[in-house]
């Protein structure tokens, strides 16, 4: 018959080794993210030109069930994968959902001043248009 471990309940200490204590001596390699996800949270920013061109900001209901969407349109030279980034930037600002869109980026709401201050940081030139 096996005999059964038990703890003293006297107060005394009690014999454990954890099994992560040899990590606590490793160290940690320099490219990787200090948590689970950390690198997509962290801000890529976009390496702004001069002048990247003008790009029109207006406010649409239109098909929306009445809701206002910001849509930025008129991207020259840009290719898909920084228009995403630009409206994670952007939605991120506004604390609102997005999503991009035949070449446009929509945001919800009405949030054209924080959406030209990230543009113009970007190096666009951002008009307002429409009503």
């Amino acid at each position: 018959m096996k005999e059964k471990k038990r703890l003293t309940t006297d107060g005394g200490p009690i014999k454990w080794a954890s099994p992560f204590a040899v990590l606590k001596d490793a160290q940690r390699p320099a490219d990787s993210p200090r948590q689970p996800g950390a690198d997509q949270a962290t801000p890529v920013s976009v390496h702004p030109k001069k002048n990247r061109g003008r790009v029109d900001i207006l406010r649409q209901t239109a098909h929306r069930g009445g809701k206002t969407v910001t849509v930025v349109t008129g991207f020259v030279g840009i290719g898909q994968a920084e228009k995403e980034l630009l409206a994670r930037q952007m939605q991120k600002a506004c604390g609102a959902g997005g999503t991009v869109k035949e070449g446009r980026i929509e945001i919800q709401g009405d949030q054209r001043e924080v959406v030209a201050r990230i543009l113009t940081v970007a190096g666009f030139r951002p008009v307002f248009t429409g009503g």
